[in-house]
């Protein structure tokens, strides 16, 4: 426990933590929009429960290091591409991503154009099984920057289990703004293509910097909130 007295040590928890938060936050998404397609009474315990299961899942990884280190040995070569294990999870988990976040946006141009129509609901057990595999991609790339970062598994710990908390706090208000505005939730959708997209490329050993999909991502979102905002104004002001 030397590492308490260790300045570069705390400033490295801070750090982590706070990647480990941003990181997250596709995750969040996904699981808020999944959650919304449940009863209203179902859907914090589905919330929970899927960051309950995120939380297990990154510090299982993160105490088997040395099954994550196997993940890397090449199974055999597509295109000369070597692909491993960890590759194959990160390409299969981005197609699942992108072909539940093309669903979604389907589902709501289906839901605009036939209003009167019921969206379908998915049972609880089915919401769950779905968070646990995107759980588990989202899980690798958030361990393995982890382990990248930091030597002491003492700070991946605390910096996970905080991460998780704030998550579990912001979950309930992003699902509920999200579920509120239908152009937010169709731009949360193309977000998650775009995160699926960048899991395809690093599957494929083409890492897309993902600082780059954040910030189109707040910038779209910063021009989005604006025009709700104009919008609500419009409402007061009209007679």
């Amino acid at each position: 426990m030397d590492w308490l007295t260790s300045p570069d040590a705390w400033i490295a928890l801070l750090t982590l933590t706070a990647l480990e938060i941003v990181l997250g936050i596709d995750n969040i998404v996904f699981i808020s929009i999944l959650s919304n397609r449940l009863p209203t009474e179902e859907q914090a315990k589905a919330r929970r429960t899927g960051l309950l299961l995120a939380l297990v899942m990154r510090l299982g990884l993160l105490f088997s290091i040395s099954w994550m280190m196997g993940l890397i040995t090449p199974l055999f070569t597509v295109l000369q591409n070597e692909i491993s294990g960890r590759d194959l999870i990160l390409l299969l988990g981005g197609l699942f991503l992108i072909y539940k976040s093309v669903k979604e946006i389907h589902n709501k141009v289906e839901q605009a154009s036939e209003p009167d129509k019921t969206p379908e609901k998915l049972s609880f057990a089915a919401v769950i099984g779905q968070i646990i595999l995107i759980d588990l991609v989202f899980s690798l790339d958030s361990v393995i920057t982890a382990v990248g970062m930091v030597d002491q598994i003492e700070i991946i710990i605390i910096a996970i289990i905080l991460s998780m908390l704030v998550m579990l706090a912001a979950a309930e208000p992003i699902s509920n703004f999200v579920s509120q505005h239908p152009a937010i939730k169709v731009l949360a959708l193309a977000f998650l293509i775009m995160i699926g997209m960048a899991l395809i490329g690093q599957g494929l050993d083409f890492k897309i910097p993902k600082g780059y999909i954040y910030c189109s991502m707040a910038f779209a979102l910063v021009v989005e909130l604006i025009n709700i905002r104009i919008g609500s104004r419009k409402k007061v002001n009209t007679p």
